[in-house]
């Protein structure tokens, strides 16, 4: 059931052009990720669906019945009230106080009569979010949900919105996230609106087949225009009115716009020489009243390593970095730093630039020039890099946006070369695209980089050793986000699960335990079914991929067919999601092989 529709909607703020006639409709079991570039107006969409904006033009059109609520990026202030009455409403439902309770225990928020007005930024932003969650609706409109969120909460908030059973429209740089929680992807892109009934895997291969069809029309259109322009400029012989019709469509195919081509950022790598002694922990610890935020830690940093560092909102981890960097001093032990060590600091919240300085004079104010690899690069080149165009060079700082503010941050650190990378929640108000572009400058940079960050797909894409702060001290992990998640659950669960069991067992008699120790001894094998399929499960991946190869050549032949072009999409889906099932199988089949020639030793 269609519950939303925008239609041919505009909106421009002073030059510059949000929506030209966009439209798009939302349907009641829609779970929407909304994704473009900072500026595009991902914000803006929101606020025009929730009714606290109205389009210049074109209109929104909602169903009667349908009640929506906003979760805005910037938490307004609410005083004096508790935070359980906030999320609540006031509300007295027994029924309500405890889901509000169980949303807010999960958010980390424990203290249900502490004021508002005593929360900190991110605190209050979770007790919005529980509000938006618990209060009754039927659309819900997230603005950066993850933000102010650890890990483990990230993971609570996609279960949760999984199991949502009414429509979702959201904003978000976790990659993830929108993978895990949406069904369809819609993108704003220069004035326009693109819509994809998919996850942000599939968005991503979808929008690269429609650029290509783009492109491809736009070489036809060049084509024509090069016959056209042979034929004009031999000159007119005659005037006839057939003539006059191609003098015509050769204006028209002139003035004729082919797509855009967005500019992205460009980076190279400018690390200072690394030496041979980097950056030394020596038996550090930090304390905080009677609270042991790191306890008795040594590490020695290796050359060009890459660590992440994890764990729960207030655990510790802004304090590491800041007794890295020298910004603060551990209560025992000590830190070593080498002669060649330069550090790029990128805190949370940056040292503040000057509102009235011009974008250019900030940039000029850390290093006119940038020595890297191919050369020395300009300020203004390198402000360019960063999608800050001549002309916005000269603006005032003052009148960046949040996600501008934070690129220009970003370039303030890289414009001092550092050869060590310490970055607190880098991703934080970036947009998905400069995050790509970012994650590729570090996969060349060549230096230590030493990052906290809630975003598990930036930390896959960049880290190779976790450091997670956990109940027991701070502990490494070799690998990504995803090798330390599988491993700490492998370690803890298998702990829970040796405490569950003595528990049980604390319960039953003597005799009980004597019989349960041992379980009877049963043999290993396969199942007449299960070997049948064993023996041909080979050949049945290898068919199954060939029938991806070629239904990979038919979507190429049909880059002008949208219907075919579909067509072929959908069976790729359906082939690909065959295949995965079909592998798991395999791992399966595998491992029980494994287990049966053992248990025959």
């Amino acid at each position: 059931m269609n519950i939303l529709n925008l239609e041919k909607i505009s909106k421009v703020y002073g030059e510059k052009v949000i929506f030209q006639e966009a439209g798009f409709g939302v349907q009641e079991h829609d779970k929407i990720g909304i994704v473009g570039v900072n500026g595009t107006g991902k914000s803006t969409l929101l606020k025009i669906i929730a009714g606290l904006e109205e389009p210049d033009s074109g209109k929104v059109i909602r169903a009667n019945h349908i009640h929506m609520t906003y979760l805005s990026q910037h938490m307004e202030e609410i005083l004096h009230s508790s935070i359980l009455e906030y999320v609540t409403d006031g509300a007295s439902d027994p029924a309500l106080v405890v889901e509000g309770k169980k949303i807010l225990q999960e958010l980390g928020l424990e203290n249900y009569s502490q004021g508002l007005d005593t929360l900190s930024g991110g605190q209050k932003k979770r007790a919005a979010l529980a509000r938006t969650l618990l209060l009754p609706t039927d659309v819900l409109l997230l603005d950066e949900p993850t933000n102010h969120l650890d890990s483990q909460m990230i993971e609570w908030l996609e279960t949760y919105l999984q199991a949502y059973k009414g429509c979702i429209l959201l904003v978000t740089h976790d990659r993830y996230f929108l993978d895990n929680v949406t069904n369809r992807i819609v993108e704003l892109n220069q004035g326009h609106i693109y819509s994809y009934d998919t996850d942000y895997a599939g968005y991503l291969e979808l929008k690269c087949q429609r650029e290509e069809m783009e492109l491809a029309s736009d070489d036809k259109r060049r084509n024509l225009l090069r016959n056209e322009l042979k034929w004009v400029m031999r000159g007119a012989k005659a005037r006839s009115t057939k003539q006059k019709a191609r003098l015509q469509r050769f204006e028209e195919l002139k003035n004729t716009k082919g797509p855009q081509i967005r500019e992205t950022i460009e980076m190279e790598s400018t690390a200072s020489r690394l030496g041979k002694k980097t950056i030394e922990l020596h038996n550090i610890s930090k304390e905080y009243g009677e609270i042991s935020v790191i306890p008795q830690f040594n590490y020695n940093f290796l050359r060009n390593e890459r660590v992440g560092i994890v764990g729960t909102n207030g655990c510790g981890k802004s304090t590491l970095l800041k007794m890295i960097v020298g910004q603060l001093q551990p209560d025992t032990g000590y830190i070593e730093q080498g002669e060649t060590i330069r550090i790029g600091y990128l805190s949370q919240e940056p040292k503040s630039i000057p509102a009235n300085i011009r974008v250019i004079d900030s940039v000029k104010e850390i290093a006119e020039y940038l020595p890297t690899s191919n050369g020395r690069i300009t300020a203004s080149k390198m402000c360019e890099r960063f999608l800050f165009t001549p002309d916005m060079q000269y603006t005032l700082v003052e009148k960046l946006s949040g996600g501008e503010l934070r690129r220009l941050y970003l370039l303030h650190v890289l414009m001092s070369a550092p050869n060590v990378l310490v970055l607190d929640e880098p991703t934080n108000d970036l947009d998905i695209e400069t995050l790509n572009v970012l994650e590729d400058y570090l996969d060349h940079f060549e230096g230590i980089i030493i990052v906290v960050s809630h975003d598990r797909y930036f930390l896959d894409r960049i880290v190779n050793r976790i450091f997670a702060f956990e109940s027991d001290g701070l502990r490494q992990y070799e690998g990504g986000y995803t090798d330390y998640y599988w491993k700490h659950q492998e370690i803890y669960g298998q702990a829970e699960e040796k405490i569950d069991k003595t528990e049980t067992s604390d319960k039953k008699d003597v005799s009980n335990k004597s019989k349960s120790w041992k379980q009877p001894n049963t043999k290993l094998k396969f199942t007449y079914k299960e070997q049948r399929e064993f023996e041909t499960i080979d050949d049945d991946i290898a068919a199954l991929e060939a029938q991806i190869a070629e239904t990979e050549e038919l979507i190429i032949k049909s880059a002008t067919d949208f219907v075919n072009l579909e067509k072929y999409t959908n069976q790729k889906e359906e082939l690909e999601q065959a295949l995965e099932a079909k592998m798991e199988r395999w791992v399966y089949l595998n491992d029980l092989a494994e287990q049966i020639e053992e248990s025959k030793k």
